[in-house]
């Protein structure tokens, strides 16, 4: 067996920290999913998993074009096998105990959701820093069809993450809807009523440079005659 580039360890190297974190997600999603009673949320969830799936297949795909192994370091072919059956099984076995705690999370329905969504949010963030690595370690390394593995699957990440940052928005305002008494929260009555004192204030600032205009014209009118 040939001994294997710096070059190439390096990116394997990469991929497979990217490969590792896309099988991690994989069975958090899972999770989240069964949690989820938001329609349009759970199909998100749902969308991105296939997304997932696919993205660990491609990076899978690339490490061994690369002549690596998946979940395995630069070590002989018999231990290589030895390591990626142990890296797996501890992976999976640390994603799998996030299930239950993520499923008891939070007070309210709504509760558990948010923080299942900014966990979601957070872990698209560390892909997307995965890829802007692999993208930019590949480009100095003159490989580019990792460069553009990497950027494609980047780009779904971060619009996962842009769908993500909406969601927490709608599922915090779901929390203040279900925690907080309405007696405690600012009524749309009272921002509204804000917003036409502030008109009210804009208006009659207005007003009252235009008269001093006015009264200043006809003083200096006065004047003259």
């Amino acid at each position: 067996m040939a001994e294997m580039q710096a070059r190439d360890l390096k990116l394997i190297q990469y991929l497979n920290e990217a490969y590792g974190k896309e099988k991690e997600i994989e069975t958090s999603l899972q999770a989240h999913i069964g949690m989820a009673s938001r329609d349009a949320y759970k199909k998100r969830l749902s969308s991105h998993l296939k997304e997932t799936k696919d993205h660990a297949k491609q990076v899978q795909k690339r490490i061994k074009a690369l002549g690596g192994k998946t979940d395995a370091g630069p070590v002989p072919e018999a231990l290589q096998e030895a390591a990626a059956a142990l890296q797996a099984g501890a992976k999976k076995a640390a994603a799998a105990a996030q299930g239950p705690l993520h499923a008891v999370r939070g007070t309210s329905d709504a509760e558990k959701q948010l923080k299942n969504a900014k966990t979601e949010y957070s872990e698209e963030h560390e892909e997307i820093a995965n890829y802007n690595a692999i993208e930019a370690l590949a480009q100095a390394l003159g490989d580019k069809e990792t460069v553009k593995l990497a950027r494609s699957i980047r780009r779904e990440e971060e619009q996962m993450a842009g769908f993500l940052e909406k969601q927490i928005v709608k599922l915090t305002k779901e929390v203040v809807r279900t925690e907080v008494p309405a007696s405690q929260r600012a009524s749309s009555s009272s921002r509204s009523s804000s917003g036409k004192s502030s008109s009210r204030s804009s208006s009659g600032k207005s007003s009252s440079r235009s008269s001093s205009g006015k009264s200043s014209s006809r003083s200096r009118s006065s004047s003259r005659s």
